[in-house]
């Protein structure tokens, strides 16, 4: 009977581990097909060939790195990434808190309120958004497109951050108000060291959620704060189709995610866990 139960837990065992290896190469198909294409000529990805070790030329990432419209937007999309990521993490921190620590007539109504805004369609906003900046002068602006990020970054933090906010113990604000601190203080130097590992969780999820978007920069930036997604989707059309340096560029939008993500992978793996576990 043991047996029986040991030889059906690493048949299951195995088979889960198949089913995951599964959804990981198909996770990793096309970022395994943008990074080989970025090595070969634009003709031979036409053509269909299959891959080949002669194939391989760096001519695409020499173009692509010459290209001062492409690097200026990739240093557009670091700086509107951060900004935003800051901005929304600070001000989501601050309401997340509010609302998770006190006790007031329509909370509630005020913390759907905002999983409501979240949900809405951008391109039911981008119109908008669009007479008002210029309006006030901040289309084609670093300053604009970072507000319009922190639009929808702000309320995904708070929902965030809230169940993170909750499994924090009260006790510990209690001890430092106790002592003589304002509850600013206790806010900055008590509270946020505890949740540090949900603030990082958003600030990954928020600087992801900027680096990716698309429709945004596209109707709020012009020449100026092009960001990368629209730099490359720019390499598209015309009667040249320059796959090898969108499948370059393309590569090269990667490298800043991966390497935020690897910086903040034990504070993420942490925070995920607490949030799962707690929240």
């Amino acid at each position: 009977m043991t047996l029986h139960l040991t030889t059906r837990r690493r048949i299951i065992t195995f088979a889960v581990g198949v089913f995951a290896f599964a959804i990981l190469l198909v996770q990793l198909y096309p970022i395994i097909i943008t990074l080989v294409n970025g090595f070969r000529r634009d003709i031979i990805i036409l053509s269909g060939q299959p891959f080949a070790l002669e194939q391989i030329t760096t001519r695409s990432y020499e173009i692509v790195f010459n290209n001062r419209q492409f690097m200026r937007a990739m240093r557009n999309s670091v700086v509107v990434g951060m900004l935003s990521t800051v901005l929304s993490v600070s001000v989501g921190a601050m309401a997340a808190y509010g609302i998770s620590r006190f006790k007031f007539m329509g909370r509630n109504t005020l913390a759907y309120s905002f999983l409501v805004f979240r949900m809405l369609p951008q391109i039911s906003l981008v119109v908008a958004l669009h007479l008002l900046f210029r309006s006030v002068g901040l289309r084609d602006t670093v300053a604009g497109i970072t507000l319009a990020h922190s639009s929808f970054n702000i309320p995904y933090v708070i929902w965030l951050l809230i169940p993170f906010f909750v499994t924090v113990d009260r006790s510990f604000e209690e001890a430092a108000m106790i002592d003589g601190c304002s509850r600013w203080t206790t806010f900055i130097q008590v509270f946020i060291p505890l949740a540090r590992p949900g603030l990082v969780v958003a600030s990954v999820f928020a600087f992801i959620n900027s680096w990716n978007e698309f429709l945004y920069a596209l109707i709020l930036t012009g020449v100026r704060t092009q960001t990368a997604p629209i730099a490359v989707s720019g390499m598209v059309g015309g009667e040249v189709l320059t796959w090898g340096q969108m499948s370059a560029a393309s590569t090269l939008m990667l490298v800043p995610v991966f390497i935020f993500t690897i910086k903040m992978q034990r504070h993420l793996i942490r925070g995920i866990s607490v949030g799962g576990v707690k929240g």
